[in-house]
C-alpha cells in the first residue's frame, strides 16, 4: 500500500511495523520511475516529498532522490539512493 505523508506525523506512520519510506520530489525524473516499480511490490510505502518535507529529510541525511530508507518500528533498517528496478527493490526488502 502507498500512502502520502500529508502531515507531520512522521514518527507515528513508522510505529510498530516494517515501512519502506520513499524520499521523492515530483519535479524528479527518477523518482516517478521509482514510484512506478513501488506500485509493483505489496509492501507498506510512504511517500515524503521532500520539498514539502525538508525537515525530516535532512533528519535522515537525503541528499539526493530517490532516496528509500527501510524502517522497521521506527528504526532505520537499509538505505539505497537511485533508481532501482523490481528485482532489486525485492531484494532490499528482504
Amino acid at each position: 500500500m502507498i500512502k502520502y505523508l500529508e502531515n507531520n506525523d512522521f514518527n507515528n506512520e513508522l510505529k510498530g511495523k516494517k515501512v519502506l519510506v520513499d524520499f521523492y520530489a515530483d519535479w524528479c525524473g527518477p523518482c516517478k520511475m521509482m514510484g512506478k516499480v513501488l506500485e509493483q511490490v505489496d509492501f507498506d510505502v510512504l511517500k515524503v516529498n521532500v520539498d514539502t518535507h525538508s525537515d525530516i529529510a535532512k533528519e535522515y541525511g537525503v541528499m539526493s532522490i530517490p532516496t528509500l530508507i527501510l524502517f522497521d518500528d521506527g528504526k532505520e533498517v537499509k538505505k539505497s539512493i537511485g533508481f532501482m528496478g523490481k528485482d532489486d527493490l525485492e531484494d532490499f526488502l528482504k
